[in-house]
């Protein structure tokens, strides 16, 4: 029998939950799943990426947390077999629609980042927990995109392991080798001079201000200019802050692009400065195109994608100088960067789309 699945997230913006919820619409096995999703307002430059078969309910509410009545009324009209929540920030919100609902689906939650969150007030973060705490034991099953999650989900909120699921983002496609090879505009990566690469939103838990720290610190030695894929509330501040450095003309915000690939391809290395992460599929996609990346060693996820020395390497969080000079080692070596750069397309394949989705099923069908 065929198991009607119902999705549920705020919106489809430029964030990687909204990708990889992107891909599991489209690559979910029609055979098993009719998946369906439900979106606190049907908005965010992916929404027009939903599959067609994919019916789309726009819940219309003004904000997530006003969006319980909305959701609970969408279950029990379509009485799907399995809700599916895969933005961390809504999973309580589905627990209480589930409820409110009445509802004996199958409930899955995902959890996406670190719960010790460096962004935010230590109250905000108790009443969080404390609030995690009851909803998820309401679950089914809480999928954790790396084992440093799933490690937070048990120590943090009590679960019991047997109820949490590792399933990695769906990261690494057939096509994604082809769309690296799309031409990119910009003219700096029409030139042999060295163009470093970030991507994210621009956003406090990525900590820029690190990573333009480094930059200024690199340039000391070396001729070198950073490329920032993502957009964020801290666009303007961003940019005011590389001209007080004296980086104006050696940071180029190219805001969002659905196809980053072509920029990793080409850029001399991608580079990270988070506080905070789940598992980042920037450094992911970066290796999986051959090119090394540095970035923090954060909790969680870039311990589980780097391999230090082999495809790349991690430094302190908070610390410029450390990042600038793992940075320069790589450039200042060409032999050691294609090195690197080999490994890492090797080793991203344990992220391939097929080895998540075959996860993704296990735990949306009860097999996990």
């Amino acid at each position: 029998m065929v198991k009607q699945v119902l999705v549920f997230r705020p919106t489809l913006g430029d964030g990687g939950a909204d990708r990889v919820t992107v891909t599991l619409l489209h690559h979910l096995d029609r055979t098993r799943f009719a998946p369906s999703i439900a979106l606190v307002k049907r908005a965010g430059v992916l929404a027009d990426e939903i599959p067609q078969d994919v019916p789309v309910i726009d819940l219309g509410a003004s904000r997530l947390a006003a969006a319980v009545p909305s959701l609970a009324r969408a279950i029990r009209a379509r009485k799907p077999d399995v809700v599916v929540c895969t933005a961390g920030g809504g999973n309580v919100i589905a627990v209480a629609a589930h409820r409110l609902a009445g509802s004996q689906a199958r409930l899955v939650l995902s959890e996406r980042s670190s719960l010790r969150r460096h962004d935010r007030s230590g109250l905000r973060t108790a009443v969080e927990l404390r609030l995690k705490r009851i909803a998820y034991r309401r679950a089914d099953l809480v999928t954790a995109v790396s084992e440093g999650v799933a490690d937070d989900l048990v120590e943090l909120l009590g679960l019991d392991r047997a109820r949490v699921q590792v399933v990695y983002n769906p990261m690494i496609a057939d096509d994604l080798l082809a769309r690296a090879a799309e031409p990119v505009a910009h003219p700096w990566f029409a030139t042999p001079d060295p163009v470093l690469l970030a991507v994210g939103r621009l956003v406090d838990i990525k900590d820029y201000p690190a990573m333009l720290a480094a930059l200024a610190a690199i340039r000391r030695t070396l001729a070198v200019r950073l490329a920032i894929l993502g957009e964020g509330p801290l666009r303007g501040e961003l940019e005011a802050r590389a001209r007080s450095l004296g980086l104006g003309d050696a940071v180029a915000f190219l805001g969002y692009d659905k196809n980053p690939y072509r920029y990793m391809k080409r850029a001399r290395l991608v580079i990270q400065s988070s506080r905070a992460e789940g598992l980042p599929g920037a450094l992911i996609q970066s290796l999986a195109c051959g090119t090394p990346v540095v970035a923090t060693d954060c909790d969680h996820g870039p311990r589980e994608v780097v391999r230090e020395g082999v495809d790349g390497y991690l430094v302190p969080v908070g610390d410029p100088h450390a990042l600038a000079g793992r940075v320069l080692t790589l450039l200042l070596d060409s032999g050691l960067r294609a090195r690197l750069g080999a490994a890492g397309a090797d080793g991203a394949r344990r992220f391939s789309v097929a080895s998540s989705m075959q996860r993704y099923h296990a735990a949306i069908g009860g097999l996990a």
